[in-house]
């Protein structure tokens, strides 16, 4: 009983509220079924890791020493020493991608990269906030709205608030379809938004979709080495999936591997989420600057997608500009829905899929070039 109580008497206002947090992180996953497979086991953790004394971290025990918890050993194995966990969890990702709609209408790329703007808009923002250029770097890719590349590139570059920046970026992927929605509306008409896209899908051969994972890979290698890691993992998994002779991995990669991962991710980065760490004035600041980034990602596209339409005579619509960021599959998705929602017969699936992967791509490299310049000037 004096445990108990001692326990009790313990807990701080700041473990309360990082409590509240994992409430709040594991009522959207279940509750609203936003992104559940990260956000409930990194709301758990966050209850977890803001226990009195808690096991599942490092602690010291009177006559027995200094014991390893398994939060602190998962994170030191899978993120702190070698990034482990986002780069394998890109192999499933890659299998799960269809590159199809893509590789039917290349110029779908240009989405993906224009959509990228928020990233080095929310760095500057940083900047001028007061954080280092090392932590407004790893900030400003919260815009990504790509978790493993956010973790990836913020554990590389050392940065102070790894934590923040991984519950900031994983949080607004969930609330895809709560942000992008408002973003789109603040740029676009209704008459904008009603544009129909006459899709013709092509034939993309089996070599194609096979030469692709490793063009890009190469590619990539030679313009932003420091990428290559997450890029040739996303396209390995790519290619376990078209090169049609190994179907069982590929399965294995986009359902065992991914959610294993995936669940494994999401409790370790919980470590970041001690409260002494995490209740910070700087943590208020990273959630604001990573939905800054956030928007800016929606609107540079969308407003990308307008100015291009200022020189074709079949119209884009602009909406597509959105569907670059990397959030796949949430953001083709959300334009599907409002395309739906102004006019029921207005079908834009395959062209926001081929400017979603396009943003997949694209974040990542975003990111290499990012740790690149960055680790360069410093």
């Amino acid at each position: 009983m004096d445990f108990l109580v001692s326990g009790v008497l313990d807990i701080t206002w700041q473990q309360v509220v990082m409590y509240l947090v994992g409430v709040v992180m594991i009522y959207l996953a279940v509750k609203k079924e936003y992104e559940p497979s990260l956000l409930l086991p990194m709301g758990f953790g966050a209850i977890l890791v803001n226990l009195p004394g808690s096991g599942v971290l490092n602690q010291f025990v009177e006559g027995v020493g200094e014991t390893n918890g398994i939060i602190q050993w998962l994170y030191e194995v899978g993120i702190e020493a070698s990034e482990a966990f986002p780069i394998i969890l890109f192999i499933g990702i890659g299998a799960m991608i269809d590159f199809g709609p893509l590789l039917a209408r290349p110029i779908l790329f240009l989405f993906g990269a224009a959509a990228q703007f928020g990233i080095f808009a929310a760095l500057f923002l940083a900047v001028v906030l007061g954080f280092d250029l090392k932590d407004a770097a790893a900030i400003g890719i919260i815009g990504a709205a790509d978790g493993p590349t956010s973790l990836l590139v913020s554990q590389v570059l050392k940065s102070n608030y790894i934590g923040p920046i991984a519950v900031a970026a994983y949080s607004y992927m969930a609330l895809v379809p709560i942000v992008q929605p408002f973003a789109i509306r603040l740029v676009t008409t209704k008459k904008e938004r009603r544009i129909h896209m006459e899709y013709y899908p092509g034939q993309v051969s089996k070599s194609v979709r096979i030469v692709f994972p490793i063009i890009v890979t190469f590619i990539v290698g030679l313009i932003a080495p420091s990428a290559v890691s997450l890029v040739g993992f996303l396209m390995f998994g790519n290619l376990l999936r078209e090169c049609g002779v190994l179907s069982t991995l590929s399965d294995t990669a986009q359902n065992v591997l991914a959610n294993l991962i995936t669940l494994f991710l999401g409790i370790t980065i919980s470590f970041s989420m001690q409260a002494e760490q995490f209740i910070q004035l700087d943590t208020i600041l990273i959630m604001v600057i990573g939905l800054f980034a956030f928007v800016f990602d929606t609107i540079g596209g969308v407003c990308f997608a307008k100015i291009m339409n200022l020189f074709l005579k079949k119209k884009v619509n602009p909406m597509i500009g959105a569907a670059g960021i990397s959030a796949f599959p949430m953001a083709t998705r959300v334009v599907q829905k409002m395309a739906q929602k102004e006019d029921p017969t207005n079908i834009l699936i395959m062209q926001a899929a081929g400017a979603n992967v396009a943003g997949q791509i694209a974040s990542v490299v975003a990111g290499g070039l990012i740790i690149g310049l960055v680790s360069a000037y410093l």
